[in-house]
């Protein structure tokens, strides 16, 4: 098995497909039994659907990669909510398979590696209705650094300084899934740097990771130009993959 096939980059865009019960339910019946009561558990058919996708791509990956009928995958999470391959054996040349799925308006996707840790995460740029987009963010700003909160508040219109909040946000959000922390990690200790969106490293406790890649991708508009999704995928150790490797696993979008 060649190393480059455990590296996968998969994109849904789910805001076309409109199941009837019926389709829901054959599609729901490609996963083991267990799994359904965390996709029913949601009231909303919009909720269903990012569940459904974002467990079905799981094992569609496992199989994809691995081999492994879909009957014969078992996929755990850990006590932080990180999914993966429960009695997977060690291969030489996927010594460290992980994967990681997230979800949010109309895009699930899901990246995996062979030997890097990967973390990967959606954010669909939603305009607050209650609030003035500075009194929304000013709910998070315990969550970042002095000088990401700067670039923040000072990235000058209120479309930018919302854009700017979603990119440092995506990006935090990426980082924790990825150690498989969850959102009790302090996140003002992780502070991105970034030149408009590329360039990207971190500094957890003043201290410059240099051994993490970070990659930050538009998935395009959604209804008007401030909604967009954005994927960053961290990697650290191991082989990392390149720019040209990323991009065009970033290709692989599912219609």
């Amino acid at each position: 098995m060649e190393i480059g096939k455990g590296v996968q980059r998969w994109v849904v865009d789910i805001s076309q497909w409109d199941p009837s019960p019926h389709e829901f339910s054959h599609a729901m019946s490609f996963l083991p039994q267990h799994e359904h009561s965390s996709i029913t558990r949601y009231v909303k058919l919009e909720d269903r659907k990012r569940a459904l996708v974002s467990k079905l791509l799981q094992y569609a990956l496992v199989h994809e990669v691995l081999g492994i009928p879909f009957d014969e995958i078992v996929i755990k999470r850990t006590v932080e909510g990180k999914p993966y391959l429960d009695g997977y054996k060690e291969d030489s040349e996927l010594p460290n398979f992980n994967f990681n799925a997230s979800h949010h308006g109309d895009y699930v996707a899901i990246a995996s590696e062979p030997i890097c840790i990967v973390g990967l995460d959606i954010v669909s740029h939603s305009i607050p209705e209650k609030e003035t987009i500075p009194e929304f963010i000013q709910n998070f700003s315990s969550y970042f650094s002095r000088l990401e909160w700067d670039n923040i508040v000072n990235a000058g219109s209120c479309d930018d300084l919302l854009n700017e909040f979603y990119r440092y946000w995506c990006l935090k959000e990426a980082f924790v899934k990825a150690i498989g922390t969850g959102v009790g990690y302090r996140l003002d200790s992780v502070e991105f740097h970034h030149t408009r969106g590329t360039n990207i490293f971190v500094k957890v406790d003043g201290k410059v990771l240099k051994e993490w890649r970070f990659w930050l991708y538009d998935l395009g508009k959604r209804h008007t130009r401030t909604v967009e999704q954005l994927i960053p995928v961290s990697c650290k150790g191991g082989e990392i993959p390149t720019e040209q490797e990323n991009d065009a696993c970033q290709a692989e979008e599912i219609a």
